[in-house]
This record gives structure tokens, sequence and C-alpha cells, in this order.
């Protein structure tokens, strides 16, 4: 049987207005929006997440798809580590660096798509793309008014133009939107999740 799968996006902590403050409730809330979304994409056929490794949204959603992968009913969870390339923790403090080793650890695969011969930001773009390539929808923590210039913008407009599902989460009001995945002229809407929208399950590739 086949499961459609997830990419998941978002800012590091310097985007946030608590930046690497965790216990502040601007985190808290966007933390529980995270898990309230994994849920309800888990309720409609997904079980495998593509997460990026970064710090930041990549590193908590990490974390909270192994605290769910631990509960009996979502042990089927496949959380797949996409890293740009090896050691792109290595400037990262030291407790950082061991919150992704766990996750390496614990996750169903790594893979390191990008080589020494390439330049950090190619590398990121590849990352990017891989995770979309191999994804049927996208949940992202992501300002759709602001346009910043980010990975995370880099990865919301590829998913855009392959025509993907869009689930947006706002970096600080934890607000959930939707896009249809129907390429450049994506309908953005709330209340409703694109799954339960469309009626369908995207088969993942």
């Amino acid at each position: 049987m086949e499961y459609i799968a997830c990419a998941i996006t978002g800012h590091r902590p310097t985007r946030f207005k608590w930046k690497y403050n965790e216990n502040n409730n601007g985190c808290k809330r966007l933390k529980r929006r995270l898990k309230e979304q994994f849920v309800q994409l888990y309720d409609k056929g997904v079980r495998c997440f593509y997460d990026g490794g970064a710090l930041g949204v990549d590193l908590w959603s990490g974390e909270l798809l192994l605290e769910l992968k631990e509960q009996p009913e979502y042990s089927d969870i496949e959380l797949v580590l996409v890293l740009p390339f090896d050691g792109h923790d290595r400037d990262w403090d030291p407790k950082s660096r061991r919150r992704l080793s766990v996750l390496r650890q614990h996750s169903t695969e790594v893979v390191i798509v990008g080589t020494a011969e390439n330049s950090p930001v190619t590398n990121y773009r590849l990352r990017n793309q891989y995770m979309v390539d191999h994804a049927s929808c996208l949940l992202a923590v992501y300002d759709n008014d602001r346009n910043l210039r980010s990975g995370t913008m880099q990865t919301v407009n590829y998913a855009r133009r392959k025509g993907l599902p869009i689930t947006l989460i706002h970096p600080d009001s934890a607000a959930v939107s939707y896009e249809i995945g129907i390429g450049l002229q994506n309908l953005t809407y709330t209340g409703v999740s694109w799954a339960d929208k469309m009626g369908v399950y995207f088969r993942a590739e």
C-alpha cells in the first residue's frame, strides 16, 4: 500500500520573535499547531514526512514527529531526514547538534543530497527540491504576505510551481491557511484543509 508523503519547511529561529527561547508562549503555540497539522495529515493518509534538518521549524517538527511515532496509533510514521551536505551542523551549538543527532539516529532514513563540489547555496536548493519532488503536499511555516527571501520561500514557490497542495502556518499567529495545488494559480483559503476540500488523497511518488 502506498501512502502520501509530506515535505516540511519553515524558518530558522532568528526569523521568529522569540529567537531561540522555546519556552516562549508563541513558540509553544506554534509547536502545538504543528502537531495538530501532523495529526490531521496522518488522518488523511500521510505516513512519510520529509524534514530538512535545519535549526528551527525542521528540528522542532522532527522532534514532534518522533514523539507521535512513540504512540502506538502513530507507530507507522516515517521520518526521512534530508540534509544538504554532510556536516551542515558543524557551526551549531552543542545542544542543537545533539538534538539533530537524535533525529538522525531515530529517522527512518537519512538522505544527504549535496556534495563537497557544490556551493552551500546549491546544496540547500537541492535539498529543498528533493523534498518537494518526493512529496505530495507541503507543510510550511511561512508568512505569505512578507515575501522574505529565504529557503522557505524558495521551497514554497517550488511546490507551487509543481502544483502541490500547501498547508501554511503563520510564524507569528500560528493561523492556518491552505492552498489547493493547481500550479501558479493556487487558491488560498482558511477554515478547512485542502484534503477535506478536495476530498482526495495524493499518492506518493
